[in-house]
């Protein structure tokens, strides 16, 4: 694993440890010295120079050296517009839908994995391997629709930060205040990747435990039934009335920007991508930290749902509950008690809002340096990456400020501008990882890769169902409707061009590579 001699707080960052393809950097000897400061490594003593090919036998030690990237890839699976995923979810299909949240989640993990592979094989991310796969115009477009998913997403969380800042402090900040406050975590997130990565996965691991403890308080106050609950994750069923919030959950579990992400994040951990075993005890051990991670995130999602299973299934406000109003529900069915459970509800959804920015923050970094090949500084790049999403938010919360029904509207339209660009992260990843010129000796096998792509096309046909029934009530004239038949032309052509370019054997992408 190339591993030097350091504490366990000396992490690589993978924009920072090493040349892009054909670059040479340019610095002089103080910027030179200053870098290699940054160029630290996880401590591992047992593990020598030798390489026989097969991973060292497990380590409960080295697993926590491993542990960290995983559960930041979990916060997308947590993110407000989720937990509004799953609240819904429950308030209008009770239990039922427990099972399709459980598998959701289980591809959700797969799709993860293989982003984790091919940052520990290659060495590369996806945004920088995407750069050298495919020509200009395909590239750029990717880059685009990576970044409108991102900021998609970055304006759900900063709003659901922002409401939850406005339910904490009784309205006394408006959500714009809210907006501008949770802004300031970009330089919470420079400040402390200054002192080393593990400091900045430890407030990551402080935030999922505030949300996990006030979700299981709220469920401890709630008691759902558990024999419904049990019932609801073995026995699949759908009510026709859920088939929307069905295709959300699935949805919700693939993020495009989360993919992107989390290739670049195992990259903290310096791995020899020469040596066979090295690369297989990292792939290991994150395979087993990422299975944890999103199990937790399972059971935080399971608490919300049967929450509001319990609280709402059945009445009259089940249809119009939202994230802006979850709160203000949840007191009047169940009261105050020692802690309001509106103010439980708050810290959760405040931790879920600035967890899931932070790590947007850090994903558009990794975007635009990886498809741009851009070399400019961290706090400047952040400062740019963040701008891209408070901006509009901002000038969104001075719009909808009081108006629940709008926002509402907007986030719907958001999970819809989402879902679109699924296809453009995961068909890149599926065909990046079943290369061997790309992938070597860890390019996914033929079972893996049919599971794989049967999970991406039945991810792909559940978001295009739920784009086609939003579109068909958003049809108001002939204009409209033109419109969105060149939309739907273009965008299905360009995910036709990506297949057939996944299914391509590029013999030339091999000389790009070496």
């Amino acid at each position: 694993m190339a591993i030097k001699s350091a504490d366990e707080d000396d992490l690589l960052l993978p924009d920072e440890s090493r040349e892009a393809p054909g670059e040479v950097l340019e610095s002089d000897g103080e910027e030179q010295a200053y870098e290699d400061s940054q160029k630290v490594s996880v401590n591992i003593d047992d593990l020598g120079e030798e390489d026989d090919g097969h991973a060292p036998p497990f380590s409960w030690r080295k697993l926590w050296l491993f542990t960290g990237p995983g559960f930041l890839m979990s916060i997308a699976f947590l993110d407000p517009g989720n937990l509004e995923g799953s609240l819904q979810a429950g308030a209008v299909a009770g239990y039922s839908l427990l099972w399709l949240l459980m598998w959701a989640t289980a591809m959700g993990l797969l799709i993860q994995l293989l982003a984790a592979r091919l940052g520990v094989a290659t060495g590369r991310h996806l945004a920088e391997l995407c750069r050298l796969q495919y020509p200009p115009v395909p590239r750029i477009t990717l880059w685009l629709m990576a970044e409108i998913a991102l900021i998609g997403a970055d304006i759900q969380e900063v709003i659901g930060s922002a409401i939850a800042i406005k339910v904490l402090t009784h309205g006394y900040i408006p959500l714009w205040g809210g907006v501008l406050i949770t802004a300031l975590d970009c330089f919470i997130f420079l400040f402390l990747e200054n002192f080393g990565v593990r400091k900045l996965e430890a407030l990551f691991g402080l935030l999922i435990t505030v949300m996990g403890l006030s979700f299981a308080w709220m469920f401890g106050e709630a008691k759902p039934n558990g024999l419904e609950l049990i019932l609801g994750l073995l026995i699949p069923r759908i009510h026709s009335n859920a088939v929307k919030q069905a295709v959300s959950i699935i949805g919700c579990s693939i993020m495009p920007h989360n993919v992107y992400l989390h290739s670049a994040l195992v990259q903290s951990r310096m791995v020899d991508t020469n040596k066979k075993g090295q690369v297989q005890e990292a792939l290991s051990y994150f395979s087993i930290e990422s299975s944890v991670a999103l199990f937790v995130s399972f059971i935080i999602n399971v608490f919300v749902m049967t929450v509001f299973a319990k609280g709402f299934y059945g009445t009259k406000a089940s249809a119009d509950i939202g994230l802006v109003n979850a709160g203000t529900y949840l007191q009047e069915k169940y009261g105050g008690g020692l802690f309001p459970i509106i103010y439980i509800w708050g810290i959760g959804l405040l931790a879920s809002g600035h967890c899931s920015t932070i790590t947007g923050t850090y994903a558009g970094q990794f975007i635009m340096a990886g498809f741009l090949n851009l070399r400019i500084k961290k706090w400047l790049r952040a400062v740019i990456t963040r701008s891209f999403a408070i901006v509009p938010t901002v000038i969104v919360a001075l719009m909808f400020d009081t108006s629940e029904d709008k926002l509402d509207v907007l986030n719907e339209w958001l999970n819809v501008l989402q879902s679109m660009q699924i296809p453009f992260s995961l068909i890149p990843l599926l065909s990046l990882v079943s290369r061997q010129q790309v992938m070597g000796f860890f390019k996914i096998n033929l079972t893996l890769k049919v599971v794989a792509w049967v999970v991406a096309f039945l991810v792909i046909i559940m978001n295009g169902y739920l784009l086609e029934e939003f579109f068909a009530n958003e049809l108001t004239s002939m204009w409209v409707m033109a419109l969105l038949i060149f939309i739907i032309v273009a965008y299905v052509s360009f995910i036709i061009y990506l297949v057939v370019q996944a299914f391509r054997i590029d013999r030339s992408f091999d000389k790009l590579l070496h």
